[in-house]
């Protein structure tokens, strides 16, 4: 979702100026400007605001063409990350009691 073109298009449809959205939504002009530019992301709230100031809502939509994990496939990947870090954990690890690191160049020479 594109959140400054979306805010935009909503205030146009509406046939507001960003001052008088920015009025009814309780911001600055500045600060809307700057959402619709992309410049600054608004909140999920604070876009909610904005967007049913404007007379629009904002609306969760499943995609065409996708669908939910089914259970069964959700608990086969589950199982697999479970056997993953368990295999992680089981990995030796060793680490150096010194610290290393390249010398530097002395300056005064």
């Amino acid at each position: 979702m594109d959140v400054a073109r979306t805010l935009a298009d909503a205030r146009r449809d509406a046939r507001l100026t960003q001052v008088e959205l920015a009025r009814r939504a309780g911001t600055s002009q500045s600060t809307l400007s700057a959402y619709e530019s992309g410049a600054k992301t608004p909140s999920l709230g604070t876009l909610q605001r904005l967007l049913g100031a404007a007379g629009s809502r904002l609306a969760v939509q499943e995609l065409p063409g996708t669908a939910a994990i089914e259970p069964e496939r959700q608990r086969a990947t589950s199982r697999t990350l479970v056997e993953v870090l368990a295999l992680a954990e089981a990995l030796p690890v060793k680490h150096d009691r010194v610290l290393s690191y390249p010398r530097l160049p002395n300056p005064a020479l």
